[in-house]
């Protein structure tokens, strides 16, 4: 099993502008999507910060979050890199095989991106992640580059929700005819 030490809440800035998107786009029916918890045990825990400092994963969870957006089911991981690119080493394999069953139960799996260095996020389509894993894999390029990120799937700040990710994934519905 993985043990960490917490140094704060690192990389937390994209999942907290996700589960506000989120509980908006609850609030306003539009789509019933939710973090899905990581089991961690604890082992240490700061009883005067009420933090926990040392424990370890119980098992590998599968994505960050799961739902419904009208009817359609999706799953998806949020990711942030600094880089000009996204390390395919920061997809790990538990998580590839989740969204591949998810997709063949008919349910739409992607990434969520934030290139920090552009202060851009984009919408990632499972069968674009698997081509840059499979290709990796094979010891092609270990990444996905920002430079090939569809500019039709940029998640903008829109309508009044934070990280209106919904429109790329409209795109990407239109764009696949699914």
């Amino acid at each position: 099993m993985g043990y960490f030490h917490t140094r704060g809440l690192r990389g937390n800035t994209l999942e907290e502008l996700i589960n506000i998107t989120n509980a908006e786009y609850l609030k306003h029916h539009l789509a019933a999507v939710q973090k899905v918890p990581t089991p961690i045990t604890a082992t240490e825990i700061d009883k005067k910060r009420g933090v926990i400092t040392l424990g370890y994963f119980e098992k590998k969870s599968t994505v960050d979050y799961i739902g419904n957006v009208q009817g359609i089911p999706i799953c998806f991981d949020a990711k942030e890199t600094s880089l000009q690119s996204l390390p395919i080493q920061n997809i790990h394999a538990h998580q590839m095989e989740f969204m591949e069953s998810f997709t063949k139960q008919e349910g739409v799996a992607f990434l969520l991106v934030y290139f920090s260095r552009y202060n851009e996020s984009y919408f990632i389509d499972f069968e674009t992640v698997k081509t840059y894993y499979d290709h990796a894999a094979k010891g092609g390029r270990k990444s996905i580059p920002y430079s090939s990120m569809n500019q039709r799937y940029k998640i903008e700040r829109a309508g009044g929700y934070l990280l209106h990710y919904l429109e790329a994934l409209s795109a990407y519905m239109e764009d696949t005819k699914k």
